[in-house]
Order: C-alpha cells, then structure tokens, then sequence
C-alpha cells in the first residue's frame, strides 16, 4: 500500500503542477474530492510544490509563488512574478514582429512559436495564434531572403566586448565586396533592416557608418580590442533620435512650418523636435538631425512642410 500511496502522490503533484504552470486554479476541496483524500492532504502537496519552487528559484531559476487568491477561492501561481511574458505582450510583440519584416520565414516562424508557448492556458496559444495566422500565412519577408540571427548575437558581442571587426560589405549597387576593419559600437534597427554602427579604425568621425547586416558577406571577430574615450562614447539612443532612415552624416539643426492633419506625428517622428511657435494651425518646429534623412522625410510631406531651414 505504500508504494502505491507514494506513487499516486507523486503523480497528483505532477498534475498540480502542470495546471498551476497552464494558469488554472486549485481549489482544496475539488482536490480532495477528485483523488478520495482529505484537504489537509491536498495542502501537504501544495506545501511541497512550493518547497519546490523556491529550490528552483534558490539555483538560479525562475521565481514562482504560489499563493491563495480570496476571489477565485484557490490557489494559483504568481504569474507577476514569474519569468514570462503575459499573453498581451506575447500578442503585441508578435504583431511587431510581423510588420517589421526583418526575418526570413525560415527565421521568422521559430521566433513566433516560441512567444506563442508563453501564452498560458493553453487555450489562449491558439487564440494568439488565430490573431496573427492571416498575416504570417501572408508574410512576405525581405528581399535579401537570408537568415541573420546568428550573426547578429556574433557582432553584438563584439561590441559589447570592444573587439575590432574585420568585414566583408556589399556596398549598394556594386558586385565586389569591400573590405573593412571596424570599431563596432552598436547594433539598431530601422525600416526593415538591422544595422551595425561602427567607426572605420584609424578613420576619425563624429559619428559612425552604418552598415546594413545582411550584406556583410563575411566577418572576423578580433582578439585585439578597441578603446574610445568615456566622452566620445557612443549612445545608441541620443543617435536614434536624430537620425532618419538610417542615413548618416553631419549633425543638422532644421527648422520648417508644418501645417497638416498631425502635429504629433511629426513629434513622434523627430524625437527631438520641439514646437517653437503655433499661429492658426501652423506650426514652426526644430529639431536636430542626422545626415540627409531628415530631408528625405520633410520632402515625403509635401505642402504640409514649407520654409525650411537647415545648419549645421
């Protein structure tokens, strides 16, 4: 009888535990009933689940508690505190993903499967999934088609590590790769593509090319490191604020007339921009930026721009 005793409550707590995981709640007397115990057995499994957790969380793991909910009258794991995303945010960022077209299908699909299964219940994996079937059936990825992942983590650590790069890049328009020893300071994404910022060694700039990551044909992470001093640092988000279209060059200073539909989408647009004056629906804004982007953008506007001005 014991060891039959000893295997039904193995197997009831790893029953319990799969449904506190999938997000259901456990109620005592449910419990007691459906395996023929009494409830003060039910807690003795529940308290083990919990000896367990907090082992798990004691080696690194992910922190889980669960506690007593008065409304749902039971027990259920604390899914604020756990490691996951919600199921809110897992549909959120697979819309993003979507839209922005960065991967391949090969790279894409393994990506949404794997947000799809932080979705708990499980019911709700196939409702995220029913959200977003029409546009991944119907997704087109980009038109470089090449898998890239990979890469990235490899050129991320250089940066993070300070390490010189040697690539092999595919300028635009050419058929010979270039080759370039590289400072890489940072990785971003805009309009389809991720790019490498980086200074050409022994080349000084202000500000760094920009170099699309999939058409760097080929790349050699160094053992020799890089140094840059704390004032000439690079900060990624000071430079995406003032950059558009990942063009890069000097740092402008515009200032124009906006007269349209949405002044807050020039705001959102030109992160640095601020409104200097407004008259009948005009708006004069400056802001500042880099390279010829931000012409590109005010010429994209039409009548809604006018008078521009435009230093350095």
């Amino acid at each position: 009888m014991s060891d039959f005793y000893s295997d039904s409550k193995h197997l009831r707590i790893l029953r319990l535990y799969t449904r506190l995981i999938e997000g259901n709640v456990i109620n005592k007397a449910e419990e007691a009933e459906r395996y023929g115990i009494n409830e003060r057995s039910v807690q003795r499994d529940i308290d083990d689940l919990r000896l367990f957790f907090e082992e798990e969380a004691a080696d690194g793991g992910e922190l889980r508690t669960i506690v007593y909910d008065r409304k749902l009258n039971g027990y259920r794991l604390d899914t604020e505190s756990v490691n996951i995303l919600s199921n809110s945010e897992v549909l959120a960022v697979c819309k993003i993903i979507l839209e922005s077209r960065a991967f391949c299908r090969d790279e894409l699909e393994p990506i949404i499967r794997k947000l799809l299964r932080c979705c708990v219940p499980r019911d709700n994996y196939k409702r995220v999934e029913s959200l977003i079937s029409n546009e991944l059936y119907h997704y087109i990825p980009p038109r470089h088609n090449q898998r890239f992942v990979d890469k990235l983590w490899d050129l991320g650590v250089a940066v993070d590590e300070h390490r010189l790069l040697t690539v092999s890049y595919l300028r635009a328009q050419e058929d010979e790769p270039v080759s370039r020893v590289l400072e890489p300071v940072g990785i971003m994404f805009s309009e389809f593509y991720f790019y490498l910022c980086a200074f050409i060694q022994d080349k000084p700039k202000e500000f760094p090319a920009l170099y699309r990551i999939d058409r760097i044909q080929g790349y050699t992470v160094s053992g020799k490191h890089f140094s840059r001093p704390y004032k000439d640092r690079f900060e990624e988000g000071e430079f995406r604020k003032r950059i558009q279209f990942m063009y890069g060059g000097e740092l402008h200073r515009v200032e124009f007339d906006f007269q349209g539909d949405s002044i807050e989408a020039v705001l959102d647009r030109l992160p640095t921009a601020k409104i200097i004056r407004e008259e009948n629906g005009v708006y004069t804004v400056r802001a500042e930026a880099y390279g010829k982007g931000v012409d590109m953008w005010l010429r994209s506007q039409g009548e809604w721009v006018r008078n521009v001005k435009k230093t350095i």
